[in-house]
């Protein structure tokens, strides 16, 4: 069997912690994107209910060369089961499978798999290896790279969790082909926000390729997936553990978080969020003389013709507040928000709830 060629390789460059994300057609029956892992007697297959039935048996005979031992562990699919219960599950089909700590954790599906199966290799006898299979555009272009995982408390976010990172990245753009559409125009809201923080010409790039993106075009996809990863792995390779500039990368995250919390985890996809939460942030850009009102209207109509909310839920300012003091960004109670400084560079800073609040009743159901 023949693969599709050419594989683009991102290198996330972080000492002995480095690895590849590799990025391209057919890579997931391809045997060179395997090579090279750990060695063990065992691995196991995470993933859930939706890209399971799709994708794990493919995977599984993919790796049975390497792995003696194959299991899969299938868990309930959405962000409001992203919790210690179903994290217990890896645990269990772990400690029941008498799995060593050389045991390989293959994380396939989105962001809440590839999250929740981090954090189990992490914390899985101290640490095991993972390997993030990512089947969803959220995932390939950022929640896989750079070794964030975590699960949700109830009162806010990916609040217990560890920087764990994993030993490759595999973005099969195939995969990409099953996705719903709900979840594409969710994953546009992470590759947007790369423009506006780091890049204006790849922003230039989305507004004239958007409709071959939504329309699932391999070359499209291929270019947005890539230049993602490059802009993510030159922060997180500066600052891997968030003391820094890779807070840039939560961009309309403050607002986004507080949408989630708000409603209940699930009710909104993470990038539904994200993209609804980054417009209140240029809002909050433009109302601190940061950017101007052209800015903010170009921005907003991308964020709209890429399918996402432009308009927040109606859940009242001081509730956004509250949800926003308890963010892992905050810093002694005072929020800090993700900005644009000047249109392709991004600043971290507070700013006053008076004025906060002003943004969320403008940009919010009345």
């Amino acid at each position: 069997m023949s693969y599709a060629q050419p594989l683009e390789r991102v290198a996330i460059d972080l000492g002995d912690r480095s690895y590849d994300i590799l990025i391209g057609e057919q890579l997931l029956d391809a045997p060179s994107t395997w090579a090279h892992l750990p060695k063990a007697a065992a691995a196991l297959i995470v993933t859930n209910g939706t890209v399971g039935p799709i994708y794990a048996e493919r995977l599984r005979a993919a790796i049975a060369p390497r792995y003696p031992a194959v299991h899969t562990v299938v868990l309930p699919d959405g962000e409001n089961h992203k919790d210690w219960q179903t994290l217990n599950l890896i645990f269990d089909t772990l400690l029941g499978h008498g799995a060593d700590r050389k045991t390989v954790l293959f994380a396939l599906g989105g962001g809440v798999v590839g999250d929740m199966t981090g954090f189990a290799a992490a914390c899985y006898m101290r640490g095991v290896p993972f390997v993030q299979v990512a089947t969803t555009l959220l995932a390939q272009v950022d929640s896989s790279v750079g070794g964030k995982t975590a699960i949700n408390h109830p009162i806010g976010k990916n609040m217990i969790g560890a920087f764990y990172q994993p030993q490759r990245v595999v973005c099969d753009l195939d995969t990409l082909q099953t996705l719903p559409q709900r979840e594409m125009s969710a994953g546009l809201a992470e590759v947007i926000k790369y423009g506006p923080i780091a890049d204006m010409p790849f922003l230039d790039w989305l507004d004239d390729h958007l409709d071959a993106l939504m329309a699932r075009d391999p070359k499209a996809l291929a270019h947005a997936v890539k230049r993602s990863c490059e802009i993510k792995a030159w922060v997180v390779s500066q600052d891997e553990r968030e003391g820094g500039l890779r807070a840039i990368l939560n961009f309309g995250h403050t607002f986004g978080h507080a949408i989630e919390a708000g409603l209940g985890f699930g009710e909104w996809l993470h990038g539904e969020a994200v993209g609804c939460g980054m417009v209140m942030a240029s809002h909050l850009s433009q109302r601190l003389g940061l950017v101007d009102e052209a800015f903010v209207s170009r921005f907003t109509a991308l964020i709209e013709r890429a399918g996402l909310p432009v308009v927040g839920p109606k859940l009242g300012a001081e509730e956004y507040l509250h949800h926003m003091r308890v963010d892992k960004k905050a810093e002694a109670g005072e929020i800090k928000f993700v900005l644009i400084d000047k249109p392709g560079t991004a600043i971290v800073r507070g700013a006053p709830d008076a004025l906060v609040a002003q943004v969320i009743d403008d940009c919010c159901e009345k």
